[in-house]
């Protein structure tokens, strides 16, 4: 069993219900809270930017309910623990059906969390290991999606631009919002198949037709799509290395 603390999201739409989890959790010394959410739709982006152990979630909230983000968490291939905690007991055997470690009713008794917690540490140290990429590089994103959690191949990608705390990845027909920084980014790209230009824009190396001269010794790459990429001067000696020059 592993000694690191549970990294923990909690999931209610009630902010009274989030602080009394709050100061819950501050009992056990093996649990790390990274965050709360108060919607179904902003608990999905959470876990995807900060790949939690355990979720604590609520099943009864407007709009995209526990349940749905139960569902779409399982087709992550980094699944966050997940236990309920409801006011209501007739959602126990649809839980289950998710794969729920734990149910728990609110308000919730601190020994029973402690039994829940104990129980997730359990399933989680007897998990097996996530298989590693080949190369080190990532070949798929899983991105949040109105009330799913899509999975784009890096293959599928042509280009990708920072747009403010989000890198937007562009298919040929779609492109889908990834909370990350370019630099990270960059890093978990194979650097054979995608160059960076520019401090926000990531291109695929074989979708980049030429390069183009604009003056004053500013460049641009030619994509065919009639859009501007221009070159960052920073950048600038890598692009060029592609045509030998």
């Amino acid at each position: 069993m592993t000694d690191s603390p549970l990294r923990t999201l909690v999931v209610d739409d009630e902010a009274m219900a989030i602080e009394r989890m709050q100061v819950l959790l501050s009992r056990f010394e093996d649990v790390n809270l990274v965050g709360t959410a108060g919607t179904g739709g902003q608990a999905l982006r959470l876990i995807e930017a900060l790949t939690p152990d355990l979720l604590l979630l609520d099943i009864s909230m407007p709009g995209l309910d526990g349940i749905g983000v139960a569902q779409a968490v399982q087709r992550l291939p980094q699944r966050p623990t997940i236990v309920f905690v409801t006011a209501f007991d007739q959602y126990a055997v649809t839980a289950f059906d998710v794969a729920a470690a734990d149910y728990l009713l609110k308000p919730v008794d601190p020994a029973r969390l402690g039994q829940a917690l104990a129980r997730v540490r359990e399933l989680r140290s007897n998990a097996p290991a996530a298989p590693a990429e080949e190369d080190g590089y990532v070949k798929e994103f899983w991105v949040p999606h109105r009330s799913e959690i899509i999975r784009v191949d890096v293959d599928a990608i042509d280009m990708i631009e920072a747009e403010r705390d989000y890198m937007r990845l562009h298919t040929a027909d779609r492109s889908f919002l990834l909370h990350q920084t370019i630099k990270e980014l960059e890093r978990r790209l194979d650097p054979e198949l995608f160059i960076r230009i520019h401090r926000s824009k990531i291109l695929r190396r074989d979708r980049i037709k030429g390069l183009v001269h604009l003056g004053y010794g500013v460049w641009s790459v030619d994509l065919g799509d009639g859009g501007d990429h221009r070159i960052g001067r920073t950048y600038l000696s890598d692009v060029k290395r592609i045509t030998g020059k």
